[in-house]
């Protein structure tokens, strides 16, 4: 069975969206999608570079912007990747100092990243958390999260996300709110739209069931995603990868 806590869902920690993924590094062909990354070698070091044919870049760990085209070489290393949505707080700390699409990482600060992160034979979600906190939101405060949504965020814990029961409507009812303030305080306390904020714990929770062992449909099916079609082209558009290619970053114990 694969380790799970090689695939961490970040959102209820940071009030953020994002999936985070370490493992083998491998080369990811030129490609964009609708989400920040943070690519770090755990071991040895990434090549990148923004267009085809174009020169590499060699560097420790590397941020990119939303939307960036790029192509990123991990062969022969260890590496951590955390996809993160573009509107979210988190997504706003890392991105904010880069002034490029592709921002390369200092030497130094992925020294203190590595650091953060300990050993990358034992890394667990636990480490990967403290490393959020500490290094990539130190420059944003995080929100306090309304006890009405924190109490919503625990009913979809565990549940299936059927698109019908986690609607603005039902889960409004849920919260004891109208629709319209608990859309401003879902915002509010997670640092990102309930949509959006669906739309990745829905990617989350597909990418769990695929390395759990499930079958893509039944992942789909469970996740809310229409079919196994839909939960593909959301996967290639918000990530740039299929969901096996994701998952297959989690190898097996």
């Amino acid at each position: 069975m694969a380790d799970s806590n090689r695939l961490v869902n970040a959102g209820a920690c940071f009030g953020s969206a994002a999936l985070i993924v370490w493992g083998p590094g491998s080369l990811s062909r030129r490609h964009s999608h609708a989400c920040a990354q943070v690519t770090v070698a755990l071991t040895g070091a990434l090549r990148v570079r923004e267009r085809a044919r174009g020169p590499w870049r060699s560097c420790p760990a590397v941020v990119v912007k939303a939307h960036g085209d790029h192509e990123i070489d991990g062969r022969g290393s260890l590496v951590l990747i955390g996809f993160i949505g573009a509107e979210s707080t988190l997504g706003a700390a890392v991105t904010a100092s880069r002034r490029s699409v592709i921002g390369i990482v200092s030497r130094a600060e992925a020294a203190r990243w590595r650091l953060a992160l300990g050993d990358p034979n034992t890394l667990d979600a636990a480490r990967v958390k403290s490393w959020l906190a500490t290094e990539l939101m130190r420059r944003a405060p995080l929100p306090r999260v309304h006890p009405r949504v924190e109490h919503v965020m625990r009913h979809l814990a565990d549940r299936s996300l059927d698109r019908r029961a986690t609607s603005l409507v039902r889960l409004s009812k849920l919260a004891g709110l109208s629709p319209s303030r608990f859309a401003h305080v879902f915002t509010e306390s997670m640092g990102t739209p309930l949509r959006s904020y669906m739309r990745w714990l829905r990617l989350q929770r597909a990418a769990r069931e695929l390395v759990s062992g499930q079958s893509v449909t039944q992942a789909a099916h469970v996740a809310g995603f229409a079919d196994t079609a839909h939960l593909s082209r959301t996967f290639r558009r918000m990530l740039g990868a299929t969901p096996r290619v994701l998952t297959q970053r989690t190898p097996d114990r």
